[in-house]
């Protein structure tokens, strides 16, 4: 009989290295406002760990306000139990430093930047930042759909390791996640998020690295549209929604998701397009400028398009 050898079982699981190159047990959110509530909470209700950085403990504590209350409306229209939403909760951490963003096998920048110089130097800064403290395997991201990943990342010591991963988080009932790679992105980067994204529930749609890819590119259009056709006296505000959800099937009409969005971001989404492209259908409607000027920005506030209470349902 020949020589029996006898091989570890551990050659054959995932040894630590290749565990952090293949599962993602916790992840990093940086900037927890309503799009990082949002996507905290799809990580959490899936099971894993989520860190996310703010600017302050009042930011944080606004946050952890703005999660419980929509997981009580879960509770009250979807069936969620109270169980449920404490154990979500408790996957949620946030604090102040990066450092603590250490363990995470992926980090997603969704900052808010009001100028258009802000929006790449701020996130370029928090991409350095994240790199400061993660490992060389963990994969850093941007939900910012206007922005290329490539000039993101081109400042980071493993350029390979970026990717724009955009959440439709304004969207009802979204069940997808756009996915661009930079120049610099790897297979095995990109194939990781592939496997992130199904572990959500998601359907992956890969887009060529472009401003706005495809969501945001006709979304804008779609609204500047809407608002000739308003100007032109063709037909009222309710009637063109209506028209989209009736018609054609959308869950809601153009005025009433620019309104859910905030007027304020489709606008800063318009003016990056059409610096990019130059193309004057990307450029504002002077119907967005004028309710931007009037800090009438939609349901955050209460007036946009439409007049909303204090819950945010519409009234007029």
């Amino acid at each position: 009989m020949g020589e029996v050898i006898v091989e570890p079982i551990e050659k054959f699981g995932l040894g630590e290295k290749s565990r952090s190159k293949t599962l993602f047990s916790k992840v990093g959110i940086v900037g927890c406002g309503s799009v990082g509530q949002n996507i905290a909470l799809l990580i959490s209700q899936k099971e894993l760990e989520v860190v996310f950085i703010e600017l302050s403990d009042e930011k944080i504590k606004r946050a952890f306000q703005e999660i419980e209350n929509e997981l009580d409306v879960m509770i009250d229209h979807w069936g969620m139990t109270l169980g449920e939403k404490r154990a979500i909760i408790s996957r949620i951490h946030g604090y102040l430093g990066y450092e603590h963003l250490r363990d995470c096998d992926l980090v997603i920048e969704v900052i808010r930047s009001k100028t258009r110089d802000q929006r790449i130097s701020s996130r370029k800064e928090v991409f350095k930042n994240i790199e400061k403290f993660v490992s060389p395997e963990s994969i850093i991201a941007t939900n910012a759909a206007t922005i290329a990943i490539t000039e993101l990342s081109s400042e980071l010591e493993h350029k390979d390791r970026s990717v724009n991963l955009h959440f439709l988080t304004n969207a009802p009932n979204a069940r997808m996640i756009e996915v661009a790679r930079s120049i610099y992105t790897s297979d095995e980067v990109y194939d990781r998020v592939s496997k992130f994204v199904r572990m959500l529930g998601k359907v992956l749609v890969p887009v060529q690295e472009s401003p706005g890819l495809i969501s945001i590119r006709v979304f804008v259009t779609m609204v500047n549209e809407a608002c000739e056709i308003l100007m032109e006296g063709v037909a009222t505000k309710s009637d063109v929604d209506t028209t989209m959800r009736i018609g054609l099937g959308q869950s809601m009409g153009p005025f009433e998701l620019a309104d859910k969005i905030g007027l304020d971001k489709v606008e800063r989404w318009m003016d990056n397009l059409y610096y990019e492209f130059g193309d004057i259908k990307y450029k504002a409607s002077p119907v967005i400028k004028r309710l931007v000027r009037a800090h009438q920005y939609g349901r955050a506030n209460g007036k946009g398009f439409y007049d909303y209470d204090e819950s945010g349902k519409k009234i007029s």
